[in-house]
């Protein structure tokens, strides 16, 4: 009998896996993914990023490795706050040792000692977590593995459900290219909370870089140490920071640390850094920087003169905004108020005294109708009269414009109190000697410098721009270590001193910390 039951049942186990087959799956059950695209990211890291390299057929899938906070406990809220800070200086002081042996082997090119002294670590995808909660990865770290174009295409996919991710830390030589960095920027514009990014040891042939911090990037930490990053390199970062019509607004920290960027590249990024008001934090450290890129690095900190594109811009934007103004007021202006057309018989009885008065007006109206009708030409007068020998009619007119130019974007800035002004067309725009002189980046509180090619001669700059900056803001940390100039050196220890009463980490150190001398 039990033979036969057995029979049965075998005979019966086809004809239920046809007929399931042909009334397809239940309300509450899921097919599994057949292919990439079909794949719903449940933002569990752990399970998606296997799920999903499998699915490209990988044969060589990294490991995962979740990383949870610290359970937070009476004595390390109370009591062990001393054990915390311990543990938070042992961190750092590994982390730094790390930096200085990494130091030792870029200057000396030992790419393949480096290699030797820290092994290759394992393909592994580092994830660290918010909270218990394996939904809450809130930051991914690649470190020293080279990441191809499939998991490329797999982290940009899960990155979209990972709703608590707040940075891409240190993908330190992961082989990215230029198309991955395009592709990953296209992403990171779609993420909700992913702020901060840090992409080292990834040179990049066709200079990409700059696209990471566009005038519609959301990123607020930009790290790009180690890049190789050079001249032509800081000339579209610097372009990306701020030109005459566009600027990036959300920035704030920026690290070009240990890179090969000269003279050219420092001016180039101190254009940039003319109209940026946004950035706080920029790391030049260990570069190629000599007194030429300093210098102009010092300009921008303190009062400087618009250049003739700037005067133009500014003039065409004042230009802009009074008419866009008018034209709004015209429209909100209710039909019943406007002006009323005089009766005829109060335009026959002032016909005759109109007819005298008209000649007056008339030549009254015609500069303003002739600025109306060509304000180029305008513009190009006014820029001749400054050119020319002041006093006189010229002069007069000159001062005039430029009385204007102060009314009207006086009026503007107070209609736009919420509104991010354009620094041209900022109150404390001065005029002196024929020129517009704008205060100066008072935005930037630290700027690292250490580890280049500065000498006495560039301090003196450093020293003037930080006086006239005095208390109303502006710089609070300069890092000049590490140059080619003496320590002892009487300019340099008076910025020091100065630096002291505004740096919160130098009023009771003479000296920077480990961290800064290090780029970091």
């Amino acid at each position: 009998m039990s033979r036969k039951r057995q029979k049965e049942k075998a005979d019966k186990a086809p004809a239920e896996d046809e007929a399931s087959k042909n009334a397809g799956p239940t309300p509450n059950e899921k097919l599994p993914a057949q292919t990439f695209d079909e794949y719903q990211c449940s933002g569990n890291v752990k399970i998606d990023f296997p799920g999903l390299c499998s699915l490209l057929k990988m044969k060589n899938i990294p490991t995962v490795s979740a990383k949870q906070p610290a359970s937070s406990t009476p004595e390390t809220e109370g009591g062990g706050r001393e054990a915390e800070v311990k543990r938070k200086w042992s961190n750092l002081r590994d982390r730094l040792r790390k930096q200085m042996r990494l130091e030792q082997i870029t200057k000396s090119g030992a790419a393949a000692g480096y290699r030797s002294i820290l092994k290759a670590p394992k393909q592994c995808l580092q994830v660290e977590l918010e909270n218990e909660d394996p939904h809450s990865a809130k930051n991914l770290k690649v470190s020293g593995w080279k990441v191809n174009e499939q998991i490329a295409r797999v982290l940009q996919k899960m990155l979209l459900s990972l709703s608590k991710l707040q940075s891409l830390h240190r993908f330190w030589q992961a082989g990215l290219t230029d198309r991955m960095v395009i592709s990953l920027m296209n992403t990171i514009s779609l993420c909700s909370n992913l702020r901060a990014v840090k992409l080292e040891g990834n040179p990049l042939p066709e200079r990409s870089y700059h696209l990471l911090l566009s005038e519609d990037s959301v990123l607020t930490h930009l790290s790009l140490r180690n890049n190789r990053i050079g001249d032509e390199d800081a000339r579209l970062i610097g372009l990306a920071l701020s030109t005459t019509r566009s600027a990036n607004k959300n920035l704030l920290s920026l690290n070009l640390a240990f890179n090969s960027i000269g003279d050219a590249g420092a001016t180039h990024i101190a254009q940039g850094l003319r109209l940026n008001r946004a950035l706080l934090f920029l790391s030049l450290s260990n570069n190629q920087i000599g007194d030429s890129g300093a210098s102009h690095l010092a300009a921008i900190l303190g009062e400087f003169a618009l250049t003739h594109e700037e005067v133009v811009e500014r003039r065409k934007m004042l230009l802009e905004r009074r008419q866009s103004s008018s034209l709004r007021v015209d429209s909100d202006q209710p039909a019943d108020q406007l002006p009323s057309v005089a009766s005829s018989t109060s335009l026959s009885v002032s016909k005759g005294d109109s007819k005298g008065k008209k000649k007056e007006t008339s030549k009254k109206d015609e500069k303003p109708a002739a600025y109306k009708e060509n304000p180029k030409s305008n513009k190009k007068s006014s820029d001749n009269k400054a050119s020319q020998s002041k006093g006189g009619k010229q002069g007069g007119k000159e001062k005039q414009l430029s009385a204007q130019e102060d009314k009207s974007s006086t009026d503007l800035n107070e209609g736009e109190s919420l509104e991010k002004v354009n620094p041209l067309l900022d109150q404390s725009v001065q005029h002196r000697d024929g020129d517009l002189i704008l205060p100066g980046n008072r935005t930037l509180t630290s700027l690292n410098l250490a580890g280049n090619r500065i000498t006495e001669k560039s301090l003196p700059l450093f020293l003037t721009s930080l006086e006239m900056q005095g208390e109303g803001g502006g710089l609070r940390r300069l890092c000049l270590q590490r140059n080619r100039f003496p320590p002892e050196c009487e300019c340099y220890v008076k910025i020091k001193q100065l630096m002291a009463l505004t740096d919160p980490l130098e009023k009771n150190n003479s000296e920077q910390t480990e961290e800064e001398e290090q780029g970091a």
